[in-house]
């Protein structure tokens, strides 16, 4: 079987196509992809928090923090300093706040779930306290009441179709990463389904739509790809090659019988 070699130039091709992905994302500000009376959706862009960094105190927290480790191992200490210094006040909650201070009344300004720091796409958001309890309260629920569809960047090689059941549990307290395993309770069960749409050959992955199936776990695409060893570009945290960047986009979201779609970042298209 003939081997193929990446060539320097290639590598310097991607890494520089990647950084610019990056920067534009990064410099980026939400955007309403849709609203009703009682939510709107956003469209996150990667490298903002979900939530403001004085009240991300919990295990998202460490979460975020390990993986900002693994991004900077890649990076100068300028850009280092740089990106610390950018993500002091960029969230999706303080934006809101700031478009609408009534949204301060609300837990976290009505945010109804999260996405991780460099995840990308929809995220649903309440605007009474009563939307907040029903919508947070939907999310969370076994019976599809909203549904979540997203694009993942994997190793390549993954088959065309597929499922998994997996456990997903926290190693240690403020553990940036979480376990995976083939039996556990209820409480840490996580499904997906998911279908590749595409390969893109000059980065060896494959472009995937995945639909998570009942409440999700946290990590529960990066971790579960990972274990079945696709794991997703650039996310070193699980185990794949650099530059460390994030390859997992919220690209759709039903509510109310409402379809949005979040457009994907460059990077999805080959």
């Amino acid at each position: 079987m003939a081997r193929v070699y990446e060539t320097v130039g290639n590598r310097c091709g991607r890494y520089a196509a990647h950084m610019k992905d990056e920067v534009d994302t990064h410099n980026a500000s939400p955007t309403v992809l849709h609203e009703t009376k009682e939510w709107l959706v956003v469209n996150k862009p990667a490298g903002w928090h979900s939530v403001s960094r004085q009240v991300d105190k919990g295990e998202n927290d460490a979460a975020e923090q390990g993986e900002r480790v693994e991004a900077a191992r890649s990076q100068t200490k300028k850009k280092q300093t740089d990106i610390s210094q950018a993500d002091h006040d960029q969230s999706v909650q303080a934006w809101r706040e700031r478009r609408e201070p009534t949204a301060r009344s609300i837990p976290e300004a009505g945010l109804c779930h999260r996405l991780d720091q460099g995840t990308s796409g929809c995220l649903l958001i309440a605007k009474t306290l009563e939307a907040h309890e029903r919508l947070r309260t939907a999310m969370g629920g076994a019976d599809g009441a909203i549904a979540k569809t997203y694009l993942a960047l994997v190793k390549g090689g993954l088959d065309k179709e597929g499922n998994f059941r997996l456990h997903f549990e926290g190693r240690y307290k403020r553990s940036a990463k979480v376990s995976v395993s083939r039996a556990g309770s209820w409480e840490t069960g996580g499904r997906c389904k998911w279908k590749v749409l595409r390969h893109i050959v000059a980065r060896g992955v494959d472009v995937v739509e995945v639909e998570l199936i009942g409440p999700g776990r946290r990590h529960q695409i990066r971790a579960g790809f990972a274990y079945l060893e696709h794991p997703l570009e650039g996310d070193t945290l699980y185990g794949a090659q650099g530059p460390s960047h994030f390859s997992l986009h919220a690209w759709k979201i039903i509510i109310d019988g409402m379809t949005v779609t979040a457009p994907p970042p460059p990077r999805f298209v080959p």
